[in-house]
């Protein structure tokens, strides 16, 4: 597609589910993924929305389809990502839209990047942020897992932001203290620090399945491609990052870890993909944080993320060889 500057390895016959499709990275992930053939299932919580961008997406895909190709398409997925009723419903869904054939690989990209001001609790009682960025997603994948083929990979959405806070294990809901940029760093720490833990998880298991956890550097709306009903800056908001441009790209380009440590050769459980100059670029491997690399703090996190979520996650019970 016209958007990106070189193509995906065929994925013909693939189906992949890619969480908080409907604009950002998880559209341009889509995108991209459907027309290098793949079945996408795409997540959101505004049915409107959802459908806006999958109709872009396949409208763009049909129009460079010849004749005797087998295109790619997507198919969407309505839940509320911090609900765990709705996750838990989502799950079900997810697995009758892809007709029971397993999926190749899950993108956990959904989250708050424009986060409250003030503390506020999901409908289960999990402060807000950590419930939409970290708990959806945790509750989501103890579901699916055992639906992903051997050889799959899972790849979590990491972020620049976990380089520039303190992590309060003890204090993973924020009830100690809250601001908004606090809320989104320690959301994404515990991201990545799940992500990792994950793989060691998997790989303990004997099973095939990859985890692998990508960031998108510094990706922002005012260099990205306008797309009618998913991505509209306003003239004076896309002057603004213009003026960005040195170190800022757009989502389509920050979209691309995500895809190479989704679909690349080579790739391997436990690796840590960005853009080649931290910010924008090519992608490339990339050093985690230390927190994010515990062991110890990652038990800690995960035995959380179970007891917040009411879900037990028993990856060798469920993890496909």
């Amino acid at each position: 597609m016209s958007w990106y500057p070189s193509a995906l390895p065929d994925q013909t016959g693939r189906r992949y589910l890619v969480t908080g499709a409907n604009a950002g990275l998880g559209f341009f992930t889509s995108a991209r993924l459907v027309g290098a053939g793949a079945q996408i299932v795409m997540t959101g919580r505004s049915p409107e929305r959802l459908q806006a961008a999958a109709d872009v997406i396949n409208a763009r895909v049909a129009e460079g389809v010849t004749a005797g190709e087998v295109a790619g398409s997507a198919a969407t997925l309505v839940f509320d990502q911090a609900s765990l009723a709705s996750v838990a419903a989502g799950a079900q869904r997810a697995t009758e839209l892809a007709g029971g054939a397993p999926f190749d690989g899950i993108v956990m990209n959904a989250g708050m990047v424009h986060t409250p001001g003030r503390r506020q609790t999901s409908v289960d009682g999990n402060e807000l942020v950590l419930a939409t960025n970290v708990l959806g997603h945790f509750a989501l994948l103890a579901r699916l897992l055992a639906r992903v083929a051997p050889g799959g990979r899972i790849v979590s959405l990491g972020s620049l932001s976990t380089q520039l806070s303190t992590f309060r294990v003890d204090d993973l809901q924020l009830e100690r203290g809250y601001d908004l940029w606090r809320a989104y760093a320690q959301s994404k720490i515990a991201t990545q620090s799940l992500g990792f833990e994950l793989d060691r998880r998997l790989r303990a298991a004997g099973s095939s399945v990859l985890s692998v956890v990508a960031h998108p550097g510094y990706s922002i709306s005012g260099r990205t491609p306008f797309v009618p009903g998913v991505n509209e800056p306003s003239r004076g908001g896309r002057f603004a990052d213009q003026l960005q441009g040195l170190w800022a790209q757009g989502k389509h380009r920050g979209a691309e870890p995500v895809l190479h440590a989704l679909t690349a050769s080579g790739v391997e459980g436990g690796q840590f993909w960005g853009p080649r100059f931290r910010t924008k670029g090519t992608p490339a491997l990339a050093t985690a944080t230390r927190v994010t690399r515990d062991p110890q703090i990652a038990s800690h996190v995960w035995a959380f993320a179970e007891r917040a979520t009411g879900v037990p996650f028993d990856v060798a019970a469920v993890a496909p060889r």
